[in-house]
């Protein structure tokens, strides 16, 4: 939710100071108890890389206690002080209540964190505020900090040399890998692995970007027509290189796409297109994967990486194709969402399409649009429905406040799943009731809706399965006016030659099939690339674990050496810099806790 900015008779710098003073303090002291009293019975205090080099929440005086008396002796932090070009301390409302906003630098053995805060507005004493909320977050590495502002390279080099390389013969020998092997082998090139890609190699290490098709972009180019992101742009930019303020609210996907070219380019990244990634084999003993890469042309090639990382898409990997009785038997055209590209080809055919995500809304409107004769959707669960504008928005109404896009970020990874859960369950009931009209006509003609179990709507099923939901945008009117059917699985029968028999006899014959039936789990993908020992390791991707974090999601996994890196831009811009501080920290020796082998 977005925060409102509130008038209060002490200034909100004023209120942090006070109780930046006394954390300071207490961290200097080495007091525990110190520290604990400046938090909030039921407060929390989440941490990313700084003091578990994990992501990790701790609720509650006890939990904060335990942790931090097995750690302030290793992580020395010190040198507290109000956080250099952040916004300024501000009293804003957040999830019903008033709290003091601010953010902090400090200075740990091997770099320096950022903390962010949310203290709780105490009217009668205000410089007695508490924590409510409390993020620590390494930012960077000493000596391997990020080579941007005063630390960016000059380039004088260029101009003086006249014999030798230039820019651009440098580049192109980087690139090729002739003389040496990447560090980091990135699979995918898609926003997620390009972003890695940039900020480990703002922090130095040598990194390689495989892209199995033609293009950098041809990820998104290669979609359905008709796509476009659900999602606002200022709350998409890519770390380095936002999107000009001249580009539409919600992006085109070909417009996305030539960015990554773009970005690719500016950014000097090591990219080969045309290259899969065949599989790979990890050495216990020097701790190094032997990767098997093919272009597109039948070349082979063989690379040593430190560290491979899994790329390829938020929550998915393959497609998933399930078994539909009879399905083999259809004599029209059958095939999965993915390789859906436009509904021109299909003007005047019979079409259905199992699925009611947002690729089977999106694929049904574009044949709807394009002038097929019939289209019949075919709603295999429950789906949680809302609108683009306002409620498919709302979850992202933090961005909308433009701050520094950077603090925005720590502020969306500061928020513990319980926050988390309540704000989802607040957003939802009011999507519902904003969304009312849309929901009843879509239930009168049976189609059914599911928001959780939990009432934490579609953004949580995001995270959760990585789909079953859909944000509308014409699909479901088509729907309530019967311009488009719809069919409950439960009543089918079977697939015959012509179509689908449904149980009550009629016959929907059809010329095309569309099943947008989602993706498998990306350890499925694992399994295929680096086998059944490491993806078992490894184990499921995406969804939330026992401590609420996402598995195995930009932190280490069971198999050492290997990471996966995804998510939406938002999430990879967010991410990508705590997973790149971990790679590098294990490349430089200082990555604490290594898993054991």
């Amino acid at each position: 939710m977005t925060g409102r900015e509130m008038p209060n008779s002490t200034a909100a710098d004023d209120i942090f100071g006070a109780w930046l003073t006394r954390f300071g303090a207490a961290l200097a002291d080495g007091s525990v108890d110190g520290i604990v009293e400046l938090f909030v019975a039921d407060g929390y205090w989440r941490d990313i890389l700084t003091f578990t080099w994990t992501y990790q929440t701790f609720a509650g005086p006890a939990e904060i206690a335990a942790s931090m008396n097995s750690r302030l002796d290793r992580v020395k932090p010190r040198l507290v002080r109000p956080a250099a070009d952040r916004t300024a301390p501000r009293i804003v409302r957040r999830s019903a209540k008033t709290v003091v906003e601010a953010y902090f630098d400090f200075d740990t053995e091997v770099g320096r964190s950022t903390g962010f805060v949310r203290l709780l507005l105490d009217n009668d004493n205000p410089c007695d505020s508490k924590a409510w909320i409390l993020l620590t977050a390494l930012q960077e590495l000493r000596g391997h900090e990020e080579r941007i502002g005063e630390r960016r390279p000059t380039g004088i080099e260029f101009s003086q040399t006249f014999a030798g390389d230039n820019w651009l013969d440098q580049r192109v020998k980087q690139s090729q890998y002739l003389d040496r092997d990447p560090e980091v082998l990135v699979i995918g090139a898609g926003q997620s692995g390009l972003i890695l890609a940039t900020r480990l190699g703002q922090m130095g290490a040598d990194t390689l970007v495989l892209e199995q098709k033609p293009r950098i972009g041809d990820g998104w180019r290669d979609r359905y027509h008709s796509l476009t992101l659900h999602n606002e742009v200022w709350a998409n930019s890519m770390p380095y290189m936002p999107f000009p303020p001249t580009w539409p609210t919600f992006v085109p996907k070909d417009k996305l796409a030539g960015w990554l070219e773009t970005y690719a380019e500016a950014m000097e990244l090591n990219v080969w297109t045309g290259t899969e990634f065949v599989g790979a084999s990890y050495d216990k003993a020097t701790r190094t994967w032997l990767a098997e890469l093919r272009g597109l042309d039948g070349t082979a090639r063989t690379v040593r990486a430190k560290h491979v990382v899994l790329a390829t898409g938020g929550a998915a990997g393959a497609p998933h194709v399930p078994t539909l009785s009879g399905l083999d038997t259809f004599t029209g055209t059958v095939m999965h969402s993915s390789q859906f590209t436009s509904g021109t080809d299909y003007a005047g055919k019979r079409t259905i399409v199992i699925g009611t995500g947002n690729s089977g809304h999106d694929v049904a409107q574009d044949l709807h649009a394009n002038g097929a004769a019939s289209v019949t959707m075919v709603q295999r669960s429950p789906t949680c429905v809302l609108s683009l504008v306002p409620s498919g928005t709302m979850i992202y109404a933090l961005y909308s406040e433009h701050q520094a896009i950077e603090d925005l970020d720590l502020i969306t990874a500061a928020i513990p799943y319980p926050v988390l859960k309540e704000t989802y369950q607040w957003i939802t009931r009011k999507t519902c009731e904003l969304d009312a009209e849309l929901l009843d006509r879509l239930h009168a003609i049976g189609f059914e809706t599911d928001f959780e179990p939990d009432e934490t709507g579609f953004y949580m099923k995001y995270l959760r399965r990585g789909g079953g939901y859909y944000i509308n945008v014409g699909c479901s009117d088509l729907l309530a006016k019967g311009e488009i059917g719809l069919v409950q699985a439960r009543d089918i029968n079977r697939f015959t030659p012509d179509g689908l028999l449904l149980n009550n006899g009629e016959q929907l014959d059809c010329d095309l099939v569309v099943l947008a039936t989602g993706y498998e789990n990306q350890q499925e993908l694992v399994r295929r690339l680096l086998g059944d020992e490491v993806a078992d390791r490894v184990g499921p991707i995406w969804g939330f674990d026992e401590n609420y974090e996402l598995r195995n999601m930009w932190r280490r996994t069971n198999q050492p050496g290997f990471w996966v890196m995804g998510g939406n831009l938002l999430d990879s811009r967010m991410h990508s810099k705590f997973l790149a501080l971990q790679i590098k920290a294990d490349l430089i020796g200082v990555l604490d806790g290594h898993r054991s082998e």
